[in-house]
């Protein structure tokens, strides 16, 4: 049996012939050679399957499988069984590898034997049509430099594009591989990792070039809406920082905030008192709880979470915050 490669690459893919080959273009420019692809393709009807079919007589290292739409979890866990590196990497088939970012992470992976994932920084293209909200997303994401960070703002959106990170195989199989629960599979798989205690990590180089248009998963499944990640949040934060919590205060009275409200009283959870620095808004009763300002609120042992997302209010909460003595991960969690 041939000798297993230190990293394999999966990727699942279905109808991508517009931008496959520049993928699997940037894959053969990397300066790290010992990888194999499993490329798993879920049921393509355009040149899809004919492009992988000749990019597999060219270069032994690719491996085709096919499946017949099932999805993407599904995919991803098919093409996991058959990958035999140490070291799992993800892409998809219309983004570019950075020529180095193999090199680079698995040199990260192999003088950290503490980090289970290693993400990088990426960059959005083409950069012509894209709306203020992606970018800041980029920026932000790309602002969680170390661990710390990253589980500080886990629950505020996913910390990872899913095709820039590097994991160690054992630790996804261990976890049982994706969930199809209806939420994106990536960012129920990193909330998972952080309450199993995985070491995060980031370099700062650019590494992925991640594509944006219309047909991009996160854009056309229902997985990927507001709705779906704040479920996906939800569930992990009762299996943590709200176990067996019924009552708590929401730092917020938007609509986001009353979003979370309802979320969370499909949990059990009622929301005791609003915290709002508006003059407008304090003082008011929402859903029988009142609106509280920051200096009138006493948590009084109650959990606290921070759904504020309108731009730069994360930070003046957290200044606030720390005026008030409350400590995040243990008082107040962000989430928007």
């Amino acid at each position: 049996m041939p000798k297993a490669p230190t990293v394999s690459i999966l990727m699942p893919v279905r109808n991508e012939e517009a931008y496959l080959q520049a993928t699997l273009d940037s894959l053969y420019r990397q300066t790290f050679a010992d990888w194999e692809l499993t490329a798993v393709d879920d049921g393509s009807t355009d040149r899809t399957p004919l492009i992988l079919a000749n990019a597999a007589k060219m270069d032994r290292r690719i491996r085709i499988i096919s499946c017949r739409g099932d999805g993407l979890v599904k995919s991803l866990n098919t093409g996991l069984e058959s990958c035999r590196g140490e070291l799992l990497a993800r892409i998809d088939g219309d983004d570019i590898c950075h020529p180095k970012r193999l090199e680079l992470q698995i040199n990260w992976m192999k003088k950290h034997p503490e980090t289970g994932l290693l993400a990088t920084n990426f960059r959005h293209f083409p950069r012509k049509a894209l709306k203020q909200g992606m970018l800041d997303y980029e920026t932000w994401q790309n602002s969680l430099s170390d661990h710390t960070l990253i589980i500080r703002d886990i629950y505020v959106e996913s910390p990872f594009v899913h095709p820039s990170v590097i994991m160690r195989r054992d630790i996804i199989e261990k976890l049982g591989g994706y969930r199809d629960l209806g939420w994106p599979e990536d960012y129920d798989l990193w909330l998972l990792m952080a309450e199993s205690g995985v070491q995060f990590a980031r370099l700062p180089q650019t590494l992925l070039f991640w594509r944006d248009h219309p047909e991009r998963a996160t854009r056309s499944m229902s997985e990927y809406s507001l709705n779906a990640f704040r479920a996906c949040k939800a569930h992990h934060l009762m299996r943590g920082f709200l176990l067996n919590t019924v009552n708590i205060v929401i730092a917020g009275a938007g609509q986001e905030a009353r979003a979370w409200q309802r979320s969370l009283s499909g949990h059990g959870v009622n929301v005791s008192a609003w915290l709002d620095v508006d003059p407008k808004k304090i003082g008011r009763t929402l859903h029988n709880a009142p609106v509280l300002s920051p200096e009138n609120l006493d948590l009084q042992g109650r959990k606290m979470i921070v759904a504020i997302g309108v731009r730069g209010a994360r930070e003046q909460f957290r200044s606030v915050a720390t005026k008030r003595g409350w400590h995040e991960g243990v008082d107040f969690i962000c989430v928007a």
